[in-house]
Parts: structure tokens; C-alpha cells; sequence
């Protein structure tokens, strides 16, 4: 993933102001383009650092939560016929899916912080982020499918590249 237009090009002044409006409620704001801007920014942060760190950590041995094996069963239980490795996005946002989506997430209220905060996720385990590779989902979701993908040895081609045996 490409650096250098990340939280760090705001400076510190203008990183402390984002960190202070992200962390207002949303009803304080409407469809403020400047807000917006900042949440991608925090997305596009967000993804870059997870992305290196599967690209520099064997990922099967990642933790991204205290409550990864609940959120694991869950999501098996929930979604086994969900293809991780190369995503649908109409699997995350059609009609049907939000239904399907919104009692395993809502279950998450209180156990994982920000669990509806939105984020980036990548559509194939195998690539990096980008425009036509990346959905955009709720920060449990993206949990609940990376856990996956680390488990079941999905995201392991990321590590393999940057990290080839000798």
C-alpha cells in the first residue's frame, strides 16, 4: 500500500483536530465534506497499517481482538457458505445481506469498541487495497473476516510474497 498522504500529511495541529471531531457524536454533524474526508483518511490509515502488518506477521498467528475466538464461532455459524477468500460485495450490502448481517453485528455491541465504525476491506484476500479491491464495511465485519481469512490460512499468500522461504 502506498504511504505519505496518510494522517501524518495533516501535521500535528490538523492531527489532533481530526482525532478531536472523530471523536464527537454524529449527531453533531451533518454532511460535512471536511468530516468525511477525515473518516477516510482514518480508514485509509487503518487498512495501511493492517495491511503491513499481514505483509510483515505470519497472519495465522494474528490476534485483532480480546474476543477473536467469539467473533470466529459466531461468524462461522452465521455465514459458513460465505465465500472469505474472494468476496461478493452484494454479500455485504445487498437488501438480503444487511438483514442476514445486522443481528450478527448488533450482537457486538458493547463487547467490541466501535464495532459499527466504518472501515475498508479487501474484496480478494490476496491483493492489497485498492479502488476496484476494497469495500467499505462495518469495523466488526471487517473483524469477523479477517479473523477468518487468518485462521483458514487465506491471507498467508500476502505474508508469503513479502517473506519467501529460502
Amino acid at each position: 500500500m502506498a504511504s505519505g498522504n496518510g494522517l501524518a500529511s495533516l501535521g500535528v495541529d490538523g492531527a489532533m483536530s481530526a482525532a478531536h471531531a472523530l471523536s464527537l457524536p454524529a449527531d453533531q454533524y451533518g454532511n460535512d465534506q471536511q468530516l468525511e474526508v477525515m473518516w477516510a483518511m482514518k480508514a485509509y490509515n487503518h487498512a495501511e497499517v493492517y495491511f503491513n502488518l499481514i505483509s510483515s506477521v505470519d497472519p495465522k498467528f494474528l490476534k485483532l481482538t480480546k474476543v477473536d475466538d467469539m467473533i470466529y464461532t459466531s461468524f462461522k455459524e452465521s455465514f459458513s457458505d460465505l465465500n472469505i477468500r474472494l468476496l461478493n460485495p452484494d454479500d455485504l450490502k445487498s437488501a438480503e445481506a444487511k438483514e442476514r448481517w445486522r443481528p450478527f453485528c448488533n450482537q457486538f455491541d458493547g463487547v467490541v469498541e466501535d464495532f459499527n465504525y466504518g472501515t475498508l476491506l479487501r474484496l480478494d484476500c490476496e491483493r492489497d487495497y485498492t479502488e476496484e479491491n476494497t469495500i467499505f464495511a462495518t469495523r466488526i465485519q471487517f473483524f469477523a473476516i479477517e479473523i477468518a481469512r487468518n485462521r483458514e490460512g487465506f491471507n498467508s499468500p500476502v505474508f508469503e510474497v513479502k517473506n519467501p522461504k529460502s
